[in-house]
């Protein structure tokens, strides 16, 4: 028989939520918890009277976003960890849950808890007595969420696939860096975080077109960010005559007015997203060169035609 054993009681109810209800209904992903109970035998305290008097204490948990909030009925992860670290220096899970509200069994002694709402998470220890009264846990997460976009220019719709967030907390670690959060980000996706202040890096296609910015996340809200891009989407063509079609084969460098190199690619009229500014065109076709200076202005998409010498 395992030591530690878990009892879970989660349910969905149909009810009237308050603003902050809703909130957790806009960050919602699971309705149906799921338990799983690695290496209790392993792990879980010894009694002092042997396996046969081993007494367990059921222990209700729950966790909400704020302190005055409603607990949380989906998007939980719960884990039980023992502790004192195991061969490999890392403290045992002992039990995981995942859901709402949960309950579980445990032997007197100290175990640590964890509860996770995605990358937003609480850390506590727990010490369960022999006897008396045991209270219900109740997690405050001070915990949102923040859902990003972005536009190029005033409002022109970037194509979600050419777009990518990438999360950072907004202080520096000891290192001097900023800690990655989570990467490669879609739009519209939202990210559960705990509340604080988050640097964004926005990227618009794959050459020069990134924006930084900081985003404040507060607890119990979900906070809708949309990035404004200085950028544009350039077609090249190397053509005989204005509006000619294009020829195959030509190979493209792209350079800055500063005379750098931000782009090279290969093709008949290639696709690319470029930051706001002066750039000058070089196409490469049977061993001849051809070049031309141009602009690109904030969310104005358009083809650069370099004409034949």
């Amino acid at each position: 028989m395992n030591r530690l054993s878990i009892v879970l009681l989660s349910a969905l109810a149909l009810m009237a939520l308050s603003s902050l209800a809703r909130a957790q209904d806009a960050f919602a992903d699971t309705a149906d918890p799921k338990i799983t109970l690695p290496g209790l035998t392993e792990y879980a305290p010894a009694s002092e009277a042997g396996d046969s008097a081993a007494i367990r204490r059921s222990v209700r948990m729950q966790a909400a976003l704020t302190e005055d909030g409603d607990p949380l009925n989906y998007g939980l992860t719960w884990r039980v960890f023992h502790p004192a670290p195991g061969p490999d220096g890392k403290l045992p899970l002992l039990a995981t849950s995942e859901g709402g509200s949960a309950e579980f069994e445990f032997e007197p002694g100290d175990y640590f808890l964890h509860v996770a709402f995605g990358r937003a998470g609480v850390t506590k220890k727990l010490t369960i007595p022999k006897d008396g009264p045991i209270e219900t846990q109740h997690i405050v997460m001070e915990a949102g969420g923040l859902m990003l976009n972005a536009v190029s220019g005033i409002d022109a719709r970037i194509p979600s696939s050419q777009l990518v967030f990438n999360i950072y907390k907004a202080e520096e670690g000891i290192d001097g860096e900023q800690q990655l959060v989570v990467e490669n980000v879609k739009p519209n996706t939202i990210v559960r975080l705990n509340s604080g202040t988050y640097h964004i890096i926005s990227e618009y296609g794959s050459v020069n077109a990134v924006i930084r910015s900081d985003i404040r996340v507060e607890a119990g809200k979900l906070t809708e960010a949309v990035i404004q891009h200085r950028a544009a989407q350039l077609t090249l063509k190397l053509v005989s005559e204005p509006g000619g079609e294009a020829i195959a084969d030509t190979a493209w460098s792209i350079l800055t007015s500063g005379g750098d190199v931000v782009s090279e690619s290969v093709g008949a009229f290639p696709t690319i997203v470029l930051a706001e500014g002066e750039y000058t065109a070089i196409a490469r076709n049977k061993n001849k060169v051809h070049q031309r200076d141009f602009t690109v202005i904030a969310g104005r998409n358009s083809d650069v035609e370099v004409l034949l010498n």
